[in-house]
């Protein structure tokens, strides 16, 4: 297992590093910047964050303290913006070509500039509509539902993350956000953590405010079950979190059933 990961990780960083040569030949083909005094350090400017996220993440397995977070933070929202980046530098090059190929004259700082810049303003902008919680409401008919179950609110959260880059704080958020809702009850439906380590019982403690009137569900995800998953379901349960493990509650005479995510292909009786 050590071996398929450590080969999976020299896959995913020489991937970056090609990757991130291939970003910054762009900007210098078609920046063109005058002096080679700086040049020189071309190949540490492109190593270090090309290697950012790969030693953020190793470090997150196994350290929890702020240094870990706020380097693992960075490193992240470093190849969230890379990746638009890359985007761009696709772009320029196809306008580059096609400059040639219809024989059209343009500044290459200009056009290289255009698609670095709109990179830089969407991933700004999705990094700014990643934070924005919003709820989505809708009406769901089933047949046969008991009358009990009629016009009752339930809430669905999914993929909160918590770890090193969503804290406590963001818990406390969604919390405020459902209270405000009042639902009957509440059900998580995987990944409430990002697979990292970290003090999960801190990071799901403000979870406890969610106190729906028929109790707050949660089923593990992939993300729960890259580490030791016991630990994970047990952090879910001290957060107030009533844990379906590959299991069925019955709740006025309606069967609510939560299975784990590498058990999902399977057949489950119900």
């Amino acid at each position: 297992m050590r071996k398929e990961i450590a080969v999976l990780l020299l896959v995913i960083q020489t991937i970056l590093l090609a990757a991130h040569f291939f970003v910054y030949g762009t900007w210098i083909y078609f920046w063109q910047p005058a002096g080679a005094a700086w040049m020189g350090w071309r190949s540490t400017a492109v190593l270090l964050p090309a290697m950012s996220f790969v030693a953020a993440s190793l470090l997150s397995f196994k350290y929890w303290n702020g240094v870990t977070r706020v380097f693992y933070h960075a490193a992240a929202i470093w190849l969230g913006l890379f990746n638009f980046l890359f985007l761009a530098s696709v772009g320029t090059w196809l306008t580059g070509l096609a400059g040639l190929a219809f024989g059209a004259h343009s500044n290459q700082r200009v056009v290289v500039a255009a698609w670095f810049g709109v990179a830089v303003v969407a991933a700004v902008w999705g990094m700014i509509n990643a934070r924005m919680t919003r709820v989505r409401r809708v009406k769901v008919s089933l047949p046969n539902l008991p009358a009990a179950w009629q016009g009752r609110t339930a809430a669905m959260i999914s993929d909160l993350h918590l770890g090193h880059v969503r804290g406590a704080n963001f818990a406390r958020g969604i919390v405020a956000t459902i209270r405000q809702l009042r639902p009957a009850i509440v059900f998580l439906a995987g990944d409430l953590y990002d697979g990292s380590y970290a003090d999960l019982d801190a990071l799901a403690s403000p979870l406890r405010g969610l106190n729906a009137p028929l109790g707050n569900y949660f089923v593990a995800g992939n993300h729960e079950e890259m580490r030791n998953a016991s630990v994970h379901w047990h952090a879910a349960k001290h957060g107030g979190l009533r844990l379906l493990n590959n299991e069925k509650v019955i709740l006025d005479a309606t069967k609510i059933i939560g299975v784990h995510d590498h058990q999902w292909p399977h057949s489950l009786k119900v």
